[in-house]
């Protein structure tokens, strides 16, 4: 009898705790993805168009795309009507394409790098699924998108995302040719040696991969040049020195992928160099040779310029690179670095810091392509530790913590340093969410304490993305906007005409950043104003200008301030504006 009722109570109490069980993951499951939907969308796609056209890039940037929408032009990129070679026309293609669908705004142009960022995330997070399983595409889906450099570039109208998104997911795609990712997703972290050549499967799928290969390798030309070709080059040679894989690295130039990388990419060049005759001279002379070669563009850095540039950008993440160097230290001594996916991302990671810091024109937005396989290895550092499998998760967490209590303090020691405009700071609501950053902090260190260190990760992700979410909001994302942004000062006053504002408005001595940000918000380029020009009603200057201005004759009746601003009224008042709108 007894044998019976404990066998009876073996059955309930099994019956009872597996419905249960199910229902926690499920749970577990459904909290996991809200909680990466959420950050996807917060980091990536949130608040794009709160703050107007910063730098001189985003507002010509723009300005080329809307050119394309309105023209109908596809095919030369046009800045104040006149052809401009700078940069192929990836990203004015989407950009023109989003003005279309959703009229012009920062949102619009901001948008093409937002969703570069999102797929390049995506296939990331796919290529650790299939190579290190699950857990490690978990935290890769949060960690990423949470970095300063993949938020910051993810907002910018700008060519840096799509190139460093397009040629990422030729990587990913190169890592298939190459034999590095396993046929079956249940097979996470079984690697072979090359691929079986008489599967029918694995050909399709090779061959699939090749396509793609060429066709996003062909997408980061047309975003950003040559350097495309150069850095995938790069990666696949670094590591098939390192690997002694030579065979599988010339596998990349099958006639699939080169097929599929002239169909993407050469149309556009040979239809612009018909139309342009002198499109290879501006572009690859001037804007690739001579921009790498010289100093002629004025960007003069040292070699060691993007070491603190990449530590910045994966902020606040930054002090956790410790783990996955270690974890890099622990395979080499064991051999096991030959054969690894991470040889190949730290392939592609070497040719890319390389390549730009010998470069003798440097700026910041170069090295992002860098930042998205530090990504990989920090998340799978991060799935690491958190299996257990490697000892240290609750000192990553720490660190997680305290650069979040850094970062909080900053802000308030760097108050007086934020371009704001706004007779008081901190601005709302600015303070409050620097108040919650500090107590999330102290909440992740308390639960790292209690040995609780996969939360207290989990609850440090959660302040980045609360802070992301409401710091841009209120009067601190109105008086940023007007802080560094031509946006509002290209607003006319309500009594006079837009046509008659734009037709009798001049600059002097500003930036540039503000220049080509008032061309494309007034939708005309500015003159600079001098004596020997015709007058002009309104001089958009700088403070510290105005005093020159006095002492050259010319006498402002009224300004309006935007800072760092200054709208001078000269000459006709506005109240006596032709009716129309029609300039003199």
């Amino acid at each position: 009898m007894r044998t019976n009722a404990r066998l009876i109570l073996s059955v309930t109490t099994s019956t009872d705790i597996a419905p249960r069980k199910n229902a926690n993951e499920l749970l577990a499951r459904i909290s996991w993805a809200a909680l990466i939907c959420a950050t996807l969308y917060v980091c990536y796609f949130s608040h794009l168009g709160a703050i107007g056209f910063v730098g001189p890039d985003e507002p010509r940037y723009a300005w080329i795309a809307r050119d394309m929408a309105e023209t109908g032009d596809w095919v030369t990129p046009r800045l104040y009507g006149k052809p401009w070679f700078e940069k192929p026309p990836l990203y004015y293609w989407c950009a023109a394409t989003c003005f279309k669908v959703f009229g012009v705004s920062e949102t619009a142009a901001r948008l093409p790098s937002a969703i570069s960022a999102l797929v390049a995330t995506l296939a990331m997070a796919w290529l650790a699924w299939r190579i290190y399983g699950a857990e490690t595409a978990r935290w890769l889906l949060l960690l990423h998108p949470t970095c300063v450099g993949m938020i910051g570039f993810s907002h910018a109208a700008a060519t840096d995302m799509p190139f460093s998104a397009m040629l990422t997911i030729a990587m990913v795609c190169a890592a298939v040719v190459v034999g590095l990712v396993p046929d079956e997703s249940s097979r996470a972290g079984v690697q072979r040696a090359a691929p079986l050549q008489g599967e029918p499967d694995v050909q399709r799928r090779r061959w699939l991969a090749l396509i793609l290969f060429g066709f996003f390798l062909g997408l980061a030309v047309l975003a950003k040049g040559p350097a495309g070709i150069i850095l995938c080059g790069g990666a696949l040679f670094f590591w098939a020195l390192f690997s002694s894989r030579w065979r599988e690295a010339l596998g990349v130039l099958h006639p699939g992928a080169i097929a599929a990388f002239c169909v993407t990419a050469l149309p556009w060049y040979i239809l612009c160099a018909r139309r342009n005759p002198d499109f290879f001279h501006i572009f690859i002379i001037e804007h690739n040779f001579k921009r790498y070669l010289t100093p002629e563009f004025q960007h003069i850095q040292p070699f060691w310029f993007y070491v603190p540039i990449l530590l910045a950008a994966l902020l606040p993440w930054t002090a956790m690179l410790a783990a996955p160097i270690s974890d890099a230290w622990r395979a080499s001594k064991k051999g096991l670095w030959r054969r690894s996916l991470g040889l190949l991302f730290v392939s592609y990671l070497l040719s890319t810091f390389l390549f730009f810091s010998i470069s003798r024109s440097k700026l910041p937005g170069y090295i992002l392509p860098a930042v998205l396989p530090l990504g990989l290895f920090l998340s799978q550092a991060v799935s690491l530790r958190v299996r257990n499998i490697v000892p240290g998760m609750r000192w990553m967490a720490a660190t997680g913590g305290v650069t979040l209590i850094c970062l909080s303090l900053g802000i308030f020691a760097a108050s007086d340093k934020l371009p704001v405009a706004i007779d008081y700071f901190p601005p709302q609501p600015l303070p409050w969410v620097a108040l919650a950053d500090f107590a999330a902090a102290i909440a992740t260190l308390g639960l790292v304490f209690r040995r609780r260190a996969k939360h207290a990760l989990v609850a440090a992700i959660g302040s980045v993305v609360l802070t992301l979410y409401f710091g841009l909001a209120g009067d601190f994302a109105w008086a940023l906007d007007l802080g560094t942004s031509a946006r509002w000062a290209a607003s006319p006053p309500d009594d006079v005409p837009v046509d008659y504002w734009s037709s009798h408005s001049a600059t002097y001595r500003l930036n540039r950043s503000f220049r080509y940000g008032l061309a494309f918000y007034i939708h005309r380029e500015l003159p600079e104003w001098s004596k020997d020009t015709s007058e002009r009603s309104w001089i958009y200057t700088t403070p510290r200008q105005l005093s020159e201005l006095y002492s050259m004759g010319l006498q402002c009746s009224h300004f309006m301030a935007f800072p760092p601003v200054v709208v001078c009224e000269v000459g006709q008042s506005p109240a006596h504006a032709p009716s129309g709108g029609k300039p003199q």
